[in-house]
């Protein structure tokens, strides 16, 4: 499993956190589906990685923290706190220049030593509120 294991820790720091897309083609399927936990989903990976880049438009220094990963056989589950300065839209809030985080799940299918699918929930309510707070610092 920790080839699998190996396959989600570059997926994290590869793609979301340097932004490194090469890194992509060498580990998703070439039609991997998204269901992202801000309410996307994408099939292929030039629509993945446009949704990346919204993400890290609209959240700057947007990070992908693991937390805890589990691996069995063809499936992976991370523990995930995401986070960034909140610049551009996001979920109809206009940029308040906020640093928010929240915490979710990821739920990964393995297929031929490539990543073929994910599932993502999040704490969007959390999010929601971060982004709505009273009296924060503007942007």
């Amino acid at each position: 499993m920790s080839d699998s294991r190996s396959l989600i820790e570059r997926f994290y720091d590869g793609i979301w956190n340097r932004r490194d897309y090469a890194v992509a083609d060498e580990i998703l399927v070439t039609d991997f589906r998204f269901r992202g936990s801000l309410g996307s989903e994408t099939v292929g990976i030039p629509a993945f990685l446009a949704y990346v880049d919204s993400v890290h438009i609209a959240l700057e220094g947007y990070r992908c923290i693991i937390e805890e990963l589990v691996a069995a056989d063809d499936r992976v589950s991370a523990r995930m706190v995401f986070s960034g300065r909140h610049r551009a839209p996001l979920l109809g809030v206009p940029a308040t220049g906020r640093q928010v985080s929240w915490a979710g799940a990821a739920f990964f299918t393995i297929a031929d030593a490539r990543i073929a699918s994910l599932w993502v929930l999040g704490d969007i309510e959390g999010l929601k509120r971060q982004l709505e707070a009273i009296g924060a610092a503007p942007f």
